[in-house]
């Protein structure tokens, strides 16, 4: 895979170096400061679209799609989902917080989460259309809230017990997963909604992230099947098989994972699973975060110091773990270009750093750029997932600016943080305190 290939669809170079959307990044750089995300809006409509395209060929029922808000929600995304007819899946009352002041209203809004907090599950009986229940705990608490009010509907979390190949962190569907419930638990939650009339209508499962195989998602369809059929679920109900597809992050990585392929799978094993147990054929709704944002979004960092040794050179960036703990965390993968000159012959092996006190502060090792010095500008590439919506101020770090690039014009969606909105939260011991001794 060409190394360009990994940017938005919009991206191009030219004699200044890489623009996307027609908007010049090293200029963009200049006057929002660095480290600086980007959004690509005709690569979020294209990714989108494939989904559409796919369900459409493929599944003759009902369907749908869930963003994921975790992969990156603010109020700009948020509002995006909408113009798209998806749904938004939240994790507690903060991400809730955000759809509803973005508009999205209930009947669009799921809640998620393996442990709901009263808050939380307060937040979503005010404004959420979607329950998906994670555990039996969680279940009755929701029963002791449904007395004499309208009850969201209620989809009960599977945990099937397929192990896929991912890195362990971020696989979600195995036996002894902390997310969902498993058979005799599912049905134990299914009698208690039936007993209390709540409005139990539908399953879900999630196997984990950046599946690159649709397969293991078969035997977690029959088994979701069997458990429908065990509950007697007719006509009108919804399977979320959740989500997950991958991408790629790297142009070592051979090919780009087929949508239409990973939709065909899912529909081709849901409508036999149906066949075969005389099952209504359900909605159908997917949980697409990462495929649909991560190529969408570029991170451009300035480079300060550039160290070169006899065993590796370092070039040192002004962002990293803060605003993008993925290579801690997982080991992941990335790519680079140097802005102002993209076409640039590689010269050299370089690992790109952050500035942060972690030897695990790393967004690339042993990559090949052109000669880097100290003020280049980097961008690196498929930003536009689980980093942001996982960063944070550690050693003080302020979160980036980010950008919303369509046709020209850059639209600011979040600032650059400001030291005094660190300061906001704390509060002062008494003058008299802070040198009192017991």
């Amino acid at each position: 895979m060409n190394r360009l290939e990994l940017f938005p669809d919009s991206t191009h170079i030219t004699d200044a170096g890489l623009t996307i959307a027609g908007c010049d990044l090293s200029s963009l750089a200049v006057e929002y400061g660095t480290p600086l995300y980007l959004y690509d809006r005709l690569t979020l409509d294209a990714s989108v679209l494939r989904y559409w395209q796919a369900l459409a060929r493929y599944y003759p029922a009902e369907s749908g799609l869930i963003y994921a808000g975790k992969a990156y929600l603010s109020l700009a995304m948020a509002q995006w989902t909408q113009q798209q007819g998806l749904w938004l899946d939240c994790t507690g009352q903060g991400e809730i917080a955000i759809a509803i002041a973005a508009g999205v209203r209930p009947e669009h809004l799921l809640a998620h989460g393996v442990n709901k907090s009263p808050q939380d599950l307060a937040a979503a009986f005010e404004h959420a259309g979607t329950i998906v229940v994670d555990n039996l705990t969680e279940l009755e608490r929701i029963l002791s809230l449904s007395a004499g009010r309208n009850v969201p509907e209620l989809w009960l979390r599977f945990q099937p017990g397929v192990t896929v190949d991912s890195h362990a962190a971020i696989q979600t569907g195995q036996v002894g997963s902390k997310f969902g419930m498993d058979r005799e638990t599912i049905l134990q939650a299914a009698h208690l909604c039936h007993q209390h009339a709540l409005p139990l209508k539908g399953l879900h499962f999630h196997l984990g992230s950046q599946l690159r195989d649709p397969a293991p998602l078969g035997p977690a369809i029959s088994r979701t099947l069997d458990l429908a059929l065990e509950m007697g679920f007719k006509a009108g109900w919804t399977l979320s098989p959740g989500g997950g597809w991958g991408v790629v992050y790297h142009e070592d990585e051979l090919h780009q994972p087929d949508v239409a392929e990973y939709i065909r799978s899912i529909a081709e094993s849901v409508e036999q699973g149906c066949r075969q147990r005389g099952l209504a054929l359900p909605c159908l709704r997917l949980e697409p975060g990462r495929s649909l944002v991560a190529r969408a979004g570029v991170a451009v960092y300035r480079a300060g110091a550039v160290k070169r040794t006899p065993e590796r050179t370092w070039v040192l960036l002004d962002g990293g773990l803060a605003d993008n703990p993925r290579h801690a965390l997982y080991g992941s993968r990335y790519s680079a270009l140097v802005v102002d000159r993209p076409a640039q012959p590689n010269e050299e092996i370089v690992c790109l750093a952050g500035p942060y006190c972690e030897s695990g502060d790393v967004l690339a090792m042993d990559l090949a750029l052109p000669r880097v010095e100290p003020g280049d500008l980097i961008a690196i590439p498929v930003s536009g997932a689980y980093q942001l919506s996982m960063s944070s101020n550690y050693n003080g770090a302020l979160r980036p600016a980010v950008l919303w690039l369509a046709d020209g014009e850059a639209r600011l969606i979040q600032r650059h943080e400001t030291p005094a909105e660190l300061l906001r939260r704390d509060q002062p011991l008494p003058a008299a305190a802070i040198w009192q001794k017991k």
